[in-house]
């Protein structure tokens, strides 16, 4: 019940930045036609993105919280990885067509220069996200939520995008007007680079991949449980905002039932306060 309320509150941070999403690219592309601002277009492109990225996230949140039924055993808290994986073909789709813009337009650059406004709007959208992030972040590590923890990397990307673009124009205005579309190419880039690492760690997620080193503290927890003999084998993966452990150990074969049964719990209770194990299944074979 526990993971389930965690989930509740995740989508807090999604839905504000569903909602800073939404009013900071209608206020960059008004700004950005009106002012003539290929860097801020651009921004505004990436924030357009991130709307759908939000709302996938949010999808993936809601059907996480249903709880096991008779085809989902351990619940449906992968919905959130896979959700995120579907985000992040949306923003490479989008980051490669603002890439192919800006270049285009560096290669053939258009000689008026932004108007000053489209600058301050960069500015004050940077302002806006680098908050937002301040509270995904927390709330990602309070929650122990890595779908939040995507959303507040992607919030920081969207400020760092967003101060390229304010530095873009204000170039701009001191008679360099080919660095507002060059800015909009590094736009590009660091869409596409948000993406990938997004792909990249729902990929390794949803193929049950696991920080090796985090598994080795792990197993160093459990070889200090008293009457652990030995660790057999030990395996963890991912699961949405879950992590579960399975491990065999060796104990004396002496023991009885009901000592071998005290030994698992020890395990257990280590592995879930030290390092916010999910679901803990232990194997115990006599040495």
């Amino acid at each position: 019940m526990e993971n389930y309320n965690e989930i509740k509150q995740s989508e807090k941070g999604a839905w504000l930045s569903l909602a800073a999403y939404i009013v900071l690219s209608a206020l960059k592309l008004l700004v950005a036609l009106a002012a003539g601002s290929q860097a801020l277009l651009a921004d505004g492109l990436n924030n357009s993105t991130d709307i759908i990225a939000s709302a996938a996230i949010l999808v993936g949140l809601n059907i996480s919280r249903r709880p096991p039924d008779s085809n989902h055993g351990y619940g449906h808290f992968r919905a959130e990885t896979v959700a995120a994986l579907v985000a992040s073909f949306i923003m490479i789709a989008v980051g490669l067509q603002v890439l192919y813009q800006g270049i285009h337009k560096f290669v053939q650059p258009e000689l008026a220069t932004p108007d000053l406004a489209a600058a301050w709007t960069a500015l004050f959208a940077a302002a806006v996200m680098f908050g937002v992030y301040m509270y995904n972040i927390r709330l990602s590590r309070k929650l122990r939520s890595s779908a939040i923890e995507a959303v507040a990397q992607d919030n920081r990307s969207d400020a760092l995008v967003s101060i390229g673009a304010f530095v873009g124009i204000l170039g701009a205005q001191f008679g360099l007007p080919w660095l507002d579309p060059l800015t909009g190419t590094v736009v590009g880039l660091l869409i596409c680079k948000t993406a990938w690492d997004i792909f990249r760690k729902a990929t390794h997620d949803l193929t049950d991949g696991f920080d090796a080193g985090q598994l080795e503290l792990m197993k160093a927890t459990v070889a200090e449980v008293q009457g652990v003999e030995l660790i057999k084998d030990m395996k963890a993966r991912i699961h949405g905002n879950n992590v579960l452990v399975d491990t065999t150990v060796l104990v004396d074969s002496r023991l009885n039932v009901v000592q071998s049964h005290d030994i698992t719990e020890a395990i257990e209770d280590q592995l879930k306060d030290r390092h916010q194990v999910s679901n803990v299944l232990v194997h115990i074979e006599p040495l």
